[in-house]
């Protein structure tokens, strides 16, 4: 179980995120959503443990996330940033071997071997897994950094997974299919957690949403209850229509058009 209970973080004067907590249990896909600078990637930091809270705590597993060793976090919880610099031409399963790196000392196992060559297949990435990971495109490299990460986790019991916008640089079918990998996690009870931007994939793939404004928590709860028309205006200041998918009975959202002031 992961707790986040009353996290504050200041930037000089100015608090990115504010007094914000909730919790998560294995098995749930908890979708971060709000406007650019409502604090969603600070927050995602200070639950990975890579920023510290100027107030409250995150708790992993019922221990201060603070208090685990690099080395003993790493095997606990993966994080796929939203940006990855890599300037050295390692090849796609170099990549990826990376991910197992926590799990040995000097070489890795057949274990290892095999599961990258899962999360490989998993991903889309096999079929060009000795390529250069210079040579690839941005949306191929996203595929290739969850690999890596779900290579992390692949065997971890309840692992905790952090995803920053993962469908940011994909198209239409690997979008759908991260958010499925994410979601197919959750049923090995995994507990994920991810950035998104996109209303209508929130929708379709979450379990809960938290809408941040502001830096605060504006909402919490499950996707049905809590992305109404109303809820978008007040979070995203945009009108938009709610239809219901008659074959799911998930919503889904279109923006009216915004008329600019000629």
């Amino acid at each position: 179980m992961l707790i986040a209970d009353s996290l504050t973080f200041e930037a000089g004067r100015r608090a990115l995120v504010k007094d914000v907590s909730f919790s998560i249990r294995p098995g749930e896909l908890l979708l971060i959503l709000g406007a650019n600078g409502a604090g969603k990637s600070t927050l995602l930091k200070m639950l990975s443990g890579e920023k510290i809270p100027s107030k409250g705590v995150v708790k992993l597993h019922n221990k201060e996330i603070q208090q685990y060793s690099p080395s003993l976090l790493a095997l606990k919880r993966g994080v796929m940033n939203q940006q990855n610099v890599i300037n050295m031409a390692f090849t796609v399963t170099e990549i990826v071997m990376m991910g197992r790196y926590p799990h040995y000392k000097s070489n890795p196992s057949i274990n290892d071997t095999e599961i990258i060559q899962q999360v490989m297949e998993l991903t889309g990435v096999k079929d060009f897994s000795e390529r250069s990971y210079l040579t690839l495109s941005g949306g191929e490299q996203q595929r290739v950094q969850l690999a890596r990460v779900l290579a992390q986790i692949w065997d971890v019991s309840n692992a905790l997974l952090l995803m920053d916008e993962p469908v940011a640089s994909l198209d239409l079918q690997y979008q759908q299919q991260t958010l499925a990998i994410a979601k197919m996690l959750t049923k090995r009870g995994f507990m994920v957690i991810s950035i998104l931007h996109d209303i209508n994939l929130a929708a379709q793939y979450g379990d809960r949403i938290l809408l941040l404004k502001n830096g605060r928590k504006w909402y919490d709860g499950a996707p049905a209850e809590v992305l109404s028309s109303k809820n978008i205006y007040e979070v995203f200041e945009i009108d938009s229509d709610v239809y219901t998918n008659p074959r799911t009975l998930k919503h889904f959202f279109i923006p009216k058009d915004v008329k600019i002031a000629t």
